[in-house]
């Protein structure tokens, strides 16, 4: 892995290797934490981070299902962020906040344990470095919105996607496909799941999935180039007739589908949309394309 020069934690900027937490902390033992996973890019003006406040945004969404009252503003882990990326001097990167609950007391209620806040960046490039990705549908379903918070980014949530990705190592799929309660589509282990079907594109439902970040820009970026876009409940039917598939993240950015359980997507090829979607994705995280609208979403450093 990567390091920087600096980890923002708990309102300080420290060096990398100073970063600790005790052994006790009570996120470690019981998975009480709330993430995020942002990505900062080159630009003909600069660093930019694409759609940072909506992402803090959503890393408060998610602390407030664990009681979490964090010391700061919205906008100032904003700030802070920018900050973070300046001082590591980073053209490009990966940005991961994260709130947990710390050292303090034990016990599988977090409350009277001591909030922690961090920020980091690092250089990170390829999270799949494969041109398309080989999927196989998991043993294990979707962790149901009745039994957790399915649309927050909680560190628990993630054994989850954990157990799903190691029955798979070893093998020569590259992600897990997971189906929700009801038998219907839901996510890869940290991405969003879109099909393409004469020339329209489908995701699933909003639910029992994480609301992507990555997974909304794609469905404004396909509108705004003419393609329609429908969220359904979709079945591994669907994705076995498919004539394209991707997945969306912000780690994998857009990322082709070549087979699901060993039946390829079509003629196994990247697809056309699906190759006009990567280029445009591209051409917005980098502040190239010409809808102004898609331009808001930079915040240079």
């Amino acid at each position: 892995m990567n390091t920087t020069k600096y980890i923002w934690q708990n309102n300080k900027f420290i060096p990398w290797d100073d970063a600790k937490t005790h052994i006790l902390t009570h996120s470690l033992h019981y998975g009480s934490g709330a993430f995020e996973g942002i990505r900062a890019y080159a630009t003909d003006k600069g660093t930019a981070i694409f759609r940072l406040p909506e992402h803090i945004k959503r890393l408060f969404y998610s602390g407030s299902f664990l009681d979490m009252q964090i010391p700061y503003t919205e906008q100032e882990l904003c700030e802070v962020t920018l900050k973070l990326v300046a001082m590591n001097e980073l053209k490009e990167c990966y940005i991961r906040p994260l709130v947990y609950y710390g050292y303090g007391k034990m016990g599988v209620n977090p409350i009277g344990a001591p909030l922690e806040v961090a920020i980091a960046c690092w250089a990170w490039d390829s999270y799949i470095s494969h041109p398309a990705v080989d999927m196989k549908t998991s043993e294990y379903i979707r962790i149901p919105r009745c039994s957790s918070i399915a649309d927050a980014k909680l560190t628990g949530n993630y054994l989850n996607c954990i157990l799903g990705l190691l029955k798979i190592r070893g093998t020569h799929y590259h992600e897990t496909l997971f189906l929700d309660l009801d038998g219907y589509l839901a996510e890869g282990s940290a991405e969003n799941i879109f099909i393409i079907k004469d020339g329209k594109i489908y995701t699933p439902l909003l639910g029992s999935i994480l609301a992507g970040i990555t997974r909304q820009t794609v469905i404004e970026l396909a509108k705004d180039i003419g393609i329609k876009v429908e969220e359904k409940n979709l079945k591994l039917e669907d994705i076995y007739t498919a004539d394209e598939a991707f997945l969306t993240g912000t780690a994998i950015e857009i990322m082709p589908i070549r087979s699901v359980d060993d039946k390829n997507i079509a003629d196994g090829k990247v697809g056309i949309i699906t190759e006009s979607l990567q280029k445009n994705y591209k051409d917005v995280v980098r502040g190239k394309y010409t809808n102004p609208k898609f331009q808001d979403y930079l915040a240079f450093v």
